[in-house]
Parts: C-alpha cells; sequence; structure tokens
C-alpha cells in the first residue's frame, strides 16, 4: 500500500539514570502524571538534534534535544523548533502539539523540548510504490496545498513578528551558509568556491516574506495512516521569515538530486505514474497559493542556492563526523556527497 517507515533505535542507553530520572520529574512536573517506569529509545536517523521516543505510561512524546559538544554558531535552534511549533498550532499547517521547553542543562546536558508523537506514516521513497496513480498524484497535490498553506500563514498576528527579518533573504542565507560551511570545511571543493562567488552577484529580487520551513521533503511530514493528507510537518529547525519561492524550490530538489538515504525522482528515465514533473508540481503550488502564472520566475538561480545551502548543511554534518558527535551512523556517507551536491549548484548556474 505505501512506503511509510517505521522508526530504528539505536542499541545505546538513551540517558543515564540520573538523566532519566530528572527527565521523568519534569515530564510528571509539566505535562501530567503517568503510570510505570518511563522508556526512552533515540531514533537512528535525523543528522542534526538527536531525537527519541519517549514513552510515559500511555502517553507518547517525542523528544528533541541539542546534539553534545562543540556546535556551530545559531546551528541546532530547538527553541526556535519548539516557539513555531507553539505558533502554528490551530493553523491550517499541521503540527504536533508542543509540550514543554527545557533549557536547564542539569536535566539532560544541553536544552531538549517534547512534543506529542503523532501517529501515521512518514513515507521515504518519492516513487511511492505500492500505491495507484491517483494517490501518488493526491500525496504530491497536498504537499503543494500545504506548502501553499505554510506561505500564507499571518506571522505577525501569530506572534512571529521577531522571527526573522523582511527582505534580503538570500544575501541572509548565503553570508549564514557560507560562514558555516567555512567553520566546517575540511577540503576545498572548487563547485562550491564558485557557488560563493557566483550567488551573491546574482541575487534575483524577493517578492514578498513569508514564514518558511527550510526543510519542507516527504520525509519531513506524517501522512494519515489512510488518507492523502498530511496530519503533520516535522523538523522546523531551519524555519524563519523568508522567500516562500526560495523554500519551495528548496522541496523541488527531488527531482533534481540523489540524496543517498532516501530515494528521490533524480535520474528515472519516466515518472511512475500519478507523480507530476517539476513543472507539473510548480504550477500546483501556484494554483495552490493564488498566483496567476505557472511557472516561477529566476527558477534556476532558486535551485542552484538552495543546492549550495545543502552542500553547507551536509558539510557541517560531515565536521560533527569527524569530531565524533553527529547525531546518525550514516553521517560519514553524507560527507561524501558534499562534491555532488556543490557540483548539481554549479551545472544550475547554466540552464536559463
Amino acid at each position: 500500500m505505501n512506503n511509510s517507515s517505521t522508526p530504528t533505535f539505536t542499541t545505546a542507553s538513551a540517558f543515564d539514570p540520573a538523566q532519566t530520572s530528572a527527565l521523568d520529574a519534569l515530564i510528571r512536573r509539566e505535562i501530567g502524571a503517568f503510570d510505570g517506569a518511563l522508556r526512552v529509545r533515540q531514533v537512528e536517523g535525523g543528522q542534526s538534534n538527536p531525537t527519541f521516543i519517549v514513552d510515559a505510561g500511555t502517553r507518547r512524546l517525542v523528544l528533541r534535544r541539542k546534539p553534545p559538544g562543540v556546535l556551530l554558531p545559531s546551528a541546532h535552534a530547538v527553541e526556535r523548533e519548539f516557539r513555531v511549533l507553539r505558533a502554528l498550532e490551530g493553523s491550517d499547517v499541521p503540527v504536533p502539539r508542543a509540550r514543554v521547553l527545557c533549557e536547564d542543562p542539569a536535566v539532560l546536558g544541553s536544552t531538549f523540548y517534547l512534543m506529542d508523537f503523532v501517529e501515521g506514516r512518514i513515507l521515504t521513497d518519492q516513487t511511492l510504490p505500492g500505491m495507484a496513480a491517483a494517490e501518488r498524484r493526491a500525496h504530491y497535490a497536498e504537499m503543494a496545498r500545504v506548502m501553499a498553506a505554510l506561505h500564507s500563514v499571518d506571522w505577525r498576528s501569530r506572534g512571529l513578528g521577531d522571527y526573522g527579518r523582511e527582505g534580503r533573504y538570500v544575501e541572509r542565507q548565503l553570508d549564514r551558509w557560507t560562514r558555516q560551511y567555512r567553520a566546517s570545511e575540511t577540503s576545498r571543493i572548487d563547485a562550491m568556491e564558485r557557488l560563493i562567488e557566483w550567488l551573491p552577484v546574482h541575487v534575483p529580487p524577493q517578492e514578498s516574506t513569508s514564514l518558511v520551513h527550510g526543510d519542507f521533503r516527504l520525509d519531513n511530514l506524517v501522512f494519515h495512516p489512510t488518507e492523502p493528507r498530511i496530519v503533520a510537518v516535522l523538523d522546523w529547525e531551519l524555519s524563519t521569515l523568508g522567500d516562500p519561492l526560495v523554500d519551495f524550490a528548496y522541496h523541488c530538489l527531488a527531482w533534481r538530486l540523489q540524496l543517498g538515504t532516501h530515494r528521490t525522482l533524480a535520474g528515472l528515465d519516466l515518472l511512475p505514474e500519478g507523480i507530476p514533473t517539476e513543472a507539473q508540481h510548480v504550477a500546483d503550488y501556484c494554483r495552490a497559493s493564488g498566483r496567476s502564472d505557472a511557472r516561477i520566475a529566476h527558477w534556476h538561480y532558486h535551485l542552484a542556492f538552495n543546492m549550495f545551502r545543502l552542500a553547507a548543511i551536509q558539510q557541517g554534518v560531515a565536521r560533527r563526523a569527524l569530531d565524533g558527535n553527529a547525531a546518525n551512523s550514516r553521517a560519514a556517507a553524507v560527507a561524501a556527497r558534499v562534491q555532488a551536491t556543490a557540483e548539481a549548484g554549479w551545472a544550475a548556474t547554466k540552464e536559463s
């Protein structure tokens, strides 16, 4: 029926007894009493912030924490994740209910937050094997619809007026990710050097400012168990105020890049029946967001920028793998993809 994944867990103990006891007390105090002992398991996966499933009696929660060790500036912002989840509660963008933020290092050693576990399907193969054509089409249309809903959120009325700055989103992002890349650089990559030089002098004008997710992709969504309906959008670490068209272009990298850990649409000679082409998906988003044109101006710049940003993120994972504090045992494999991502970004600058 679908390609939904179930969590796999690391074999190591999530926390030591003192930490587990402190977490138990916090949950009972801030969320509610429960019977029995607390059960905590670390999820295998997630390249940035370690994620845990917490069973407190009949209540199931998800815990997201900053990783241990020395961290890059402004990275692993779980506080921002918590804030935006709270702000979006009750909006047209489905999110888990955020329960509590804990910034006391005496509990688990680093900042973390707890949110409700949302039942449903997390899909990891963009080809959606086992689905009929109509089901595939409906799942992709739903992704375009939810992105349009996100980009239409009245962020001021939801208390996010200071969540980022209006305008010059790409310029700020170029500065941020260039600095992050330099801080985690392990060897020279010519394509990254060319992008760092070319992108700042070709930035197109920004049409509008919206709340952006920053990592909106298939495996960061929870679909209803049986319906083509998104019931939760996850992993808001990179969210900010920014350019909605750039945000959507990142989502469309699935048609452009082979990411290794999850199957994308890149490199397929023929798309499975029901899955839209990139142009059709762009048109679906434009229609859902009320745009009069079914195409997006400066599309290939947006793609090139997002490939540069992704390569910088991947380089950060590579650096943490070398330092021994990456959240995923597959982090070393991500490092090998940095150059390929950068080269795809440079190739996109040549498209018209």
